[in-house]
């Protein structure tokens, strides 16, 4: 496992350009499509920046991206919705980065790949968990999240399947899972500073990776016309098979 500090800096100009663009282009899909930043720009990233330099990028510009949509999103989140999916993701996110120290690298982009495949997977297929989903499992549900966010970076993909089949308005469903996501990204945040993984060289990356990021998100919105929601899911689904299939340490 890769435990050196990422160096955006010490890339050749083709790996830089790579990871730039990664930024950027996980950018334009989560502005036109909602979604997509951490299938997108992990896959590309971590073969140049190992696990913990990529997850520390995408953690810190990250966090700028929902920042205009935050005081809707606050009127709207069932607070008690959000108060159980945080506290089941910070107790187990600590094991899912545990388990991250544990593993070769390559490890990391097989599951980073693989999930990133398998959730595309069910995105096109349109599944969906139809059960009864209780407050209890709501809680099991931000322990998944957590988990598969410490080991994989991808939290998203247990709320996906089964936080959305509460039977709560479209709106109240969308505003607790963005408040989440943005509260999983200070508790990995957190933890990885706690570890000793965030360092001023790994800050700067992050800062410098929100700035083609957010451009990304602002072109990507304007992008989007609603008459072609197709379209532009097709192409975002596109966009995160290639970054998915490119992340494999099959082709070195």
């Amino acid at each position: 496992m890769q435990t050196s500090t990422p160096d955006l800096f010490g890339q050749s100009p083709t790996g830089l350009s790579i990871i730039l663009c990664a930024a950027f282009l996980s950018g334009i899909v989560r502005g036109f499509s909602g979604f997509g930043t951490a299938l997108i720009f992990l896959p590309i990233a971590t073969p140049f920046l190992g696990p913990f330099g990529a997850l520390i990028g995408l953690t810190i510009m990250d966090i700028f991206g929902p920042l205009p949509n935050l005081r809707r999103a606050w009127r709207e989140v069932d607070r008690g919705d959000l108060i159980r999916l945080v506290a089941g993701c910070a107790l187990i996110l600590p094991l899912g980065l545990w388990i991250l120290t544990q593993v070769d690298v390559n490890v990391f982009r097989y599951a980073v790949s693989l999930l990133s495949i398998a959730m595309l997977a069910v995105l096109i297929l349109g599944l969906r968990y139809h059960g009864y989903v209780s407050r209890t499992m709501v809680v099991g549900i931000g322990c998944a999240a957590g988990f598969l966010g410490g080991v994989a970076g991808l939290p998203g993909p247990a709320v996906i399947l089964f936080y959305m089949s509460r039977p709560l308005q479209v709106t109240v469903i969308r505003a607790t899972i963005l408040l989440f996501l943005f509260a999983f990204d200070f508790l990995l945040l957190g933890y990885l500073t706690g570890m000793g993984r965030v360092t001023g060289m790994a800050a700067l990356l992050g800062l410098l990776l929100a700035v083609p990021n957010l451009i990304g998100n602002w072109l990507g919105g304007k992008l989007f016309r609603p008459e072609h929601e197709r379209l532009y899911r097709a192409a975002a689904y596109l966009v995160i098979a290639v970054a998915a299939l490119s992340g494999l340490p099959l082709w070195g």
